[in-house]
C-alpha cells in the first residue's frame, strides 16, 4: 500500500484515514458509510471497522466517488483535520502509562480515549497484563532511569538493553525518563514508540521531555550522555564551557528533584570535568555517587592484551585505567593479569607495553572516528552496561574495574577535588571502594602526573561552573 494512504486504527472506536499528507478522523460506526475513490482505500478501511466493531456480517460496495468531492462529508471532514495538527511546542514530559498503574504488574487495566490523552504512548499494563504470571511477584522494587541524550546513537543502542533485563536484571522492573531538546524530541518520540512496540515485560513506564527537572523527578540513575561534540577548529577550553554549561544546569536538577541517593554516570565528554561540573553544583548528594565513564577505555585495553596473548579477553583481569579520558589516560599494564599472571610475565616485551599498547589505547577512539566517520556508540553502550553491572554486581574476588570518581581522601597521592579513573571494586550494592593493592614503578608514576596535571588544568578552565570564582568578562 502507498505510504501516503494507509488506514490504521486506534482503540475505541476511532479510525484515522491518512490520503495526500492529511490526516481524516472519523467516528465508528458510520451511521452512513463514506464513499471511497479508490477500491484498496475502501477495504482496508472496511477490514479495520470489522476488527473494531461488535461481531456482525457486512456487505463490502465498491463505491466510486470522492470523499472530498462528497457535499455531505466536505464539511465534516475540514472540520475534523484540525485537531490532529501537530502541536508547535513539545510538551515538557509525556508518560507512557497512568502513574497509578506503572507499579502494578497485574492489575488490569482498560483502554483510554486517545483524544482525551494526547500525551500517552499508549498502555503498557494492558498487553503486560495479560500475559502475567506468578513470576512478576517475586520482582523487585521498581527503579528509575533516567538518560540524557536519548535520542542519540549511544542511547540508541543503550535504552534496549536497559528495558530488557540485560543490566539490573531479569526481575527488575524499570521507569525509563528520556531527555532530550526541541531539536531532538521528534526523535525522541520515535524512541519511546519504538520501545513499546518491543513489549518488554520489565518496562512500565517510558516518559520522554525537554525539562531536566521533571525527567531526573525521583531518578535512581542518571546516564548523561548529551553533550556537544567537539567540531573542526573548536579549541578543547571552548568545549569545556559549553559543555560544562550543560552539566551545571543538570547537577542542579539532579540536586533538586532526583533521589537522595541517585548513581550519576556522565558519558558526555569532556566527561571527568563534566562529572566534576555536575558534582559541585548537586551538593545534597554524596560526591562519591557521581562516575566518568572510562570503562570504554579498560574495556580497550583488555581487547589490546588478549590480542597479543592470544587469549579471549575473558581471560584478563586487574585493568586500570588512571586519569582523564583523553589521549593522556594510562592504561596501567602493570598491575593487570592474563589467567592470574602478571601481564609483564606473558607479555615480555616491555617496549611494546610501553608504547605501542599505550599509544593504541589512548588513541583508539580517534583511530575509530577516521574509519567509521562518527564516534564509537555501540562499543560506549556495551560499556555502560558493563559499568553498571559493576556496581549492582560483587566484584570478582581479587579483581577490579575502572571508573572515573572524585579523589577527596583517595590513597594514592592523586591531588584531591578532581574526577580521576582510578581501580575500584564493589559489594553489589551501588557503592565502590578503592583499591589498595596496586604497585607503581616510575613509569607508571610519571604518566599518572600527566593525565593529573590536564584534569587540573581542565578544572581551571571551568572554575566559573563549579562555584569557586566568577566567569572574567571578555
Amino acid at each position: 500500500m502507498d505510504k501516503s494512504r494507509h488506514v490504521s486504527v486506534t482503540l475505541p472506536y476511532t479510525i484515522y484515514i491518512k490520503n495526500h499528507n492529511e490526516f481524516l478522523h472519523l467516528p465508528s460506526p458510520f451511521r452512513e458509510p463514506p464513499r471511497l475513490a479508490y477500491p484498496r482505500f475502501a477495504m482496508s478501511l472496511a477490514m479495520a471497522m470489522a476488527e473494531v466493531s461488535p461481531y456482525s456480517y457486512t456487505r463490502f460496495q465498491n463505491l466510486p466517488s470522492n470523499l472530498s468531492s462528497n457535499p455531505s462529508t466536505a464539511h465534516f471532514f475540514q472540520k475534523r483535520r484540525s485537531s490532529f495538527q501537530r502541536p508547535h511546542r513539545p510538551p515538557s514530559i509525556c508518560c507512557s502509562v497512568a502513574p497509578s498503574q506503572v507499579e502494578s504488574p497485574v492489575a488490569p487495566v482498560l483502554p483510554t480515549d486517545a483524544a482525551s490523552n494526547r500525551e500517552c504512548y499508549g498502555v503498557f499494563c494492558t498487553t503486560y497484563d495479560l500475559k502475567a504470571d506468578d513470576k512478576t511477584r517475586s520482582w523487585k522494587s521498581l527503579i528509575r532511569v533516567a538518560v540524557s541524550g536519548a535520542a542519540g546513537m549511544i542511547s540508541n543502542h543503550l535504552l534496549f538493553k536497559l528495558a530488557s533485563g540485560e543490566v539490573f536484571g531479569s526481575d527488575q522492573p524499570i521507569v525509563l525518563n528520556l531527555l532530550g531538546s526541541e531539536r531532538s524530541y521528534q526523535a525522541l518520540e520515535g524512541v519511546a514508540m519504538e520501545l513499546e512496540d518491543s513489549l518488554y515485560p520489565l518496562l512500565r513506564e517510558v516518559s520522554i521531555g525537554i525539562n531536566p527537572y521533571d525527567i531526573f523527578q525521583d531518578a535512581e540513575w542518571a546516564l548523561l550522555i548529551g553533550a556537544k561534540p567537539r567540531g573542526p577548529g573548536m579549541e578543547r577550553a571552548g568545549l569545556l564551557d559549553i559543555n560544562g554549561q550543560i552539566f551545571a544546569e543538570q547537577g542542579k536538577a539532579l540536586n533538586a528533584v532526583a533521589s537522595r541517593d541517585v548513581k550519576v554516570i556522565v558519558v558526555g565528554n569532556p566527561c571527568n570535568t563534566n562529572a566534576l561540573i555536575c558534582l559541585k553544583n548537586a551538593p545534597n548528594i554524596p560526591a562519591k555517587n557521581f562516575h566518568a565513564l572510562t570503562r570504554l577505555d579498560e574495556n580497550r585495553a583488555k581487547c589490546q592484551l588478549a590480542l597479543k596473548a592470544g587469549v579471549f579477553y575473558d581471560k584478563v583481569s586487574n585493568v586500570t585505567i588512571w586519569g582523564n579520558h583523553s589521549t593522556t589516560q594510562v592504561p596501567d599494564f602493570l598491575n593487570a593479569k592474563i589467567n592470574g599472571i602478571p601481564v609483564k610475565e606473558v607479555i615480555t616485551d616491555r617496549k611494546w607495553l610501553e608504547q605501542e599498547f599505550t599509544e593504541r589505547v589512548q588513541k583508539r577512539g580517534g583511530v575509530l572516528i577516521q574509519k567509521w566517520g562518527r564516534s564509537s556508540a555501540a562499543s560506549t553502550a556495551v560499556s555502560i552496561v558493563d559499568a553498571i553491572r559493576s556496581l549492582v554486581t560483587p566484584t570478582a574476588n581479587g579483581d577490579w574495574f575502572s571508573s572515573g570518581v572524585y579523589t577527596n581522601g583517595n590513597s594514592y597521592g592523586i591531588a584531591e577535588d578532581i574526577v580521576f579513573s582510578m581501580p575500584c571494586r564493589s559489594n553489589g550494592d551501588g557503592d565502590y571502594e578503592l583499591v589498595k593493592e596496586v604497585i607503581f614503578d616510575d613509569f607508571l608514576r610519571e604518566r599518572i602526573k600527566k593525565t593529573e596535571a590536564e584534569l587540573i588544568a581542565e578544572k581551571r578552565c571551568v572554575a566559573h561552573l563549579t562555584g569557586e570564582v566568577r566567569k572574567p568578562s571578555l
